[in-house]
């Protein structure tokens, strides 16, 4: 069996604006080289809080307080800065939520793609710019040449997003860390969006963790995934395993509430309260430990 690219055990962390309270509770997960995994939630479930610590982005109001982040078999969480800067410049890449704000507005395409390839990869200039052509041919981009030299707010929103994968797959990471990377886009765009994703992702054998809330996105391009709610663990398998045959209750009020293309017209099913009453009495009672 393969050894996992990434190990998440035990996990905890508080927030120090509320007093304290627990935000992720003993942490479980694993990430397998080449794989997809879904991180999936409702809003404030944890699963950013996971890619922020993944990336050493937590904000200081935030402190992890037990256990360890294992990647390609360094802890994350021993590390001394220096290597933390390289591992995350060079290993593991983002893919941010928000194309307009994650460009610098002030700097052509061209400088932000050939950057990183100057810099870590020690590439001559020309070296560097036929690669980034090369990057924005692999992302579908019909006229590189032309974006290379546009700045950000000339482009589409779907251009821009195209562009920063273009970036997180420039160093070529072991890991990438896709952040809801379709929530700014419309519809038909996220379709392409995703699908390229997945594409490269295969293609270059990277390791991708896609924080959303879309269970259809999961059902589209992940292998696994891991459900959230309240900062643990609810359930974790196969995307088949637990979209075809869920286990927790909470997993299939989810499902229930989305809406089925196979029936038009049919109103939507919210997640009955009792399940989430009994939910947050489970993850109160067990802090979040399985069998506690």
């Amino acid at each position: 069996m393969t050894a996992p690219i990434l190990r998440i055990q035990h996990l905890s962390a508080v927030s120090d604006l509320e007093g304290g309270a627990p935000i992720l509770r003993r942490v479980n997960l694993e990430l397998a080289p080449g794989e997809a995994l879904g991180l999936v939630g409702e809003s404030g479930a944890g699963k950013s809080t996971i890619a922020k610590a993944l990336l050493g982005v937590l904000p200081r109001t935030v402190r992890l307080t037990e256990g360890e982040i294992t990647f390609d078999g360094k802890n994350l969480r021993t590390l001394p800065p220096k290597a933390l800067r390289q591992i995350f410049g060079d290993e593991i890449a983002l893919i941010p939520q928000d194309p307009l704000t994650a460009l610098n507005p002030g700097r052509r395409i061209e400088l932000q793609l050939t950057d990183g390839l100057r810099m870590r990869r020690k590439l001559p200039w020309r070296e560097a710019r036929a690669r980034a052509l090369q990057l924005l041919a692999e992302v579908h981009i019909n006229d590189p040449e032309r974006v290379m030299r546009a700045y950000p707010h000339q482009l589409s929103g779907g251009m821009r997003q195209r562009v920063l994968i273009a970036a997180a797959f420039a160093l070529e990471p072991k890991m990438i860390v896709a952040d809801e990377p379709t929530t700014a886009l419309d519809v038909t765009v996220q379709k392409q969006i995703l699908r390229l994703i997945r594409g490269l992702q295969e293609a270059h054998g990277t390791a991708v963790i896609f924080v959303t809330h879309d269970l259809g996105v999961v059902a589209q391009i992940c292998d696994r995934v891991t459900l959230l709610f309240s900062g643990a663990v609810i359930e974790s398998g196969s995307t088949e395993e637990v979209l075809g045959t869920p286990k927790h209750p909470y997993t299939r009020a989810l499902i229930a509430a989305g809406p089925r293309y196979d029936r038009p017209g049919a109103g939507l099913q919210p997640v009955p309260e009792a399940v989430i009453a009994q939910l947050r009495a489970d993850v109160a009672a067990t802090d979040g430990r399985p069998g506690a």
